[in-house]
C-alpha cells in the first residue's frame, strides 16, 4: 500500500501543482488512500521531495531534479527487503515475485538504478520481469539483489 501510495505522490506532483501537505493528503484521499498528515509527512521525507518556487510567493513540492543514488539505493533495498516474495532465474531473464501491489514500485526503482545490464523491466502487480543483457550478467544481478538484501 504505501508503495502505491508513494508512487500516487510522485504522479500528482509531477500533473499538479500541490503547494502543501494537506493539499497532498486531500488529492490522495480524492484518489481513493485514507491518509492522514504525519503519513504525508513521512511519505515526502522518505521520497525527498522539496519545494520550489511557484507562481508569485508560493513554492509547491517536487522531485529532486537530479536523482539522489544513495536515497535510491536505501529506497531499492527497502522495498526488496518489505516486498519481494522470492526470485527465479532462467537464461537472460530475473523474475521477482512481490508482495500484491508492490511490483510496480519495485521496478521502477530497478529502471533507474543505473544498473548497466539491466535493458528494462516489466511489472505486473505482484511480478517483475527483469531483462539482462549479456545473459553470462544474470549471476551479478542475482549477488548485487542478494547483497542489498543483506
Amino acid at each position: 500500500m504505501k508503495a502505491r501510495r508513494q508512487m500516487k505522490v510522485q504522479e500528482l506532483i509531477t500533473k499538479e501543482i500541490i503547494h502543501t501537505q494537506e493539499d497532498l493528503a486531500e488529492r490522495l484521499r480524492l484518489s481513493g488512500f485514507d491518509v492522514t498528515q504525519a503519513t504525508v509527512s513521512r511519505d515526502i521525507k522518505e521520497m525527498g521531495l522539496i519545494k520550489v518556487p511557484s507562481q508569485g510567493e508560493e513554492y509547491r513540492y517536487a522531485i529532486p531534479s537530479e536523482a539522489h543514488p544513495a536515497n535510491l539505493q536505501d529506497r531499492l533495498k527497502r522495498l526488496l527487503r518489505e516486498a519481494m516474495v522470492s526470485i527465479n532465474d532462467t537464461d537472460n531473464l530475473i523474475v521477482i515475485r512481490t508482495i500484491p501491489g508492490n511490483a510496480h514500485a519495485l521496478a521502477a526503482i530497478m529502471d533507474n538504478s543505473n544498473w548497466e545490464e539491466l535493458i528494462g523491466t516489466v511489472a505486473g502487480d505482484d511480478t517483475i520481469l527483469l531483462v539482462i543483457k549479456p545473459k553470462e550478467a544474470v549471476q551479478t544481478v542475482l549477488e548485487r539483489i542478494s547483497a542489498l538484501l543483506g
